[in-house]
Formats: C-alpha cells, structure tokens, sequence
C-alpha cells in the first residue's frame, strides 16, 4: 500500500510540473513534448486506479494520433520564436484573468452542487456479477452499444461530416496536374491500352 501510494504522488508530481511547463515554455515543440509526458502519466495513473481502458485509449488516441499531429504541425511551421518570446508579457495579464475565472467556476462547481441520479439507489439494488468476471472494456461496451447506441451513432456521423468538409475545404483544382481517372482507366479499349512494334533485328529502343 505504501509502494503504491508513493508510485502514486510520483506520477502525479510529474503530471503536474509537465501540464506547468506546457504552458509555460516558450517553445511549442518543448509544450507539445511535455503534453506527450502529460498523458503519458495521466495513463499511469489511470492504470494504478485499475482503469486500463482508459489508460489504454489515452495512450493510443492522444499521444498516438494527437499530440504527435501537433508536434509534426508545429515543426512544419515557419514559428518566429523571438516574436513569440516579445507576445508573451503582453497577453499574460488577460490570460491570467482567465484562468482565474476559469478556477473561480469550478471551485462554485465542485461545492455543494453533487446530486446521485433519481434512480442510482435502484441501479445499486440491481443484481451484479463480480467484479473479477467483467472487465471495464466489457462493461463500458455495454453501455456504450446499448443505453448510449444511437448517441455513438450520431458522433460517428458527424466526425464523418467534419472529415469530408475537412477535404473539401483543402480541396485546389491546379491546371496541369496530372489527375488519376478511374472511369477512362476501365473504359478504355485493348486497342487503346495495347500497342504492338516491329522492332527490326540489331536495332534497340
């Protein structure tokens, strides 16, 4: 129990300096390094509270997928880091406010305002299987494709929306480029796609 708790105050002492240092260091390829140890340890804790599932996506998801997109758009970009540096003291007393708010909100939040579900007293009465005999992907599966179904649906349809405007907004017709048509490929005759040359004898290409 001691070993797990100091495992836990180390990754969450980690967490915490890096989430600090995302937003505190002036270069964005370091913020997006840190993010990635941010979520690294945020799935460690997950995995120390007996949540893998979650520990597991965040991996895959943000730091797979995510963060490392960050990082390639940032060093893609031209970045004037001297200006970045000049901008800083500049919008620090705005973004300041903000996060007082931001804090001031979740403090009214977190106090007093937790209420149980009308029927969290029924759901609790309900029989349950052990909890060695499910697993938390099989249980978040089930409720997921079962009470939340067409809810899943519906993001689904509108991450595929977001995809296809995403397309066609970066879409540019250029003239002179070289363009792959699937329908002249197939409707093309063997006359058309085959050609046959005599080459006389001794004489190459």
């Amino acid at each position: 129990m001691i070993v797990e708790t100091m495992v836990f105050y180390l990754f969450s002492a980690i967490m915490i300096a890096s989430a600090v240092m995302v937003i505190s260091t002036r270069n964005p390829v370091h913020s997006v390094l840190f993010l990635i140890l941010t979520f690294f340890n945020a799935a460690a804790l997950f995995m120390l509270t007996g949540a893998e599932f979650l520990a597991m996506i965040l991996v895959v998801v943000y730091v797979g997928a995510v963060a490392v997109l960050f990082l390639f758009v940032v060093m893609m970009l031209d970045i004037n880091f001297v200006e970045l540096r000049q901008g800083f003291m500049q919008y620090l007393p705005a973004g300041a406010l903000i996060g007082a708010i931001l804090l001031i909100e979740l403090a009214f939040f977190s106090v007093g305002h937790w209420v149980s579900a009308p029927d969290a007293d029924a759901q609790r009465a309900l029989a349950m299987p052990a909890a060695g005999q499910v697993s938390n992907t099989l249980a978040l599966g089930r409720v997921l494709y079962t009470d939340y179904a067409y809810l899943f649906q519906l993001a689904g349809l509108i991450l595929l929306v977001a995809m296809i405007g995403a397309i066609v907004l970066t879409l540019r017709q250029r003239a002179g480029v070289k363009k792959q048509s699937i329908a002249d490929q197939v409707s093309r005759s063997r006359g058309e796609a085959i050609e046959i040359k005599d080459v006389p004898t001794g004489s190459g290409v």
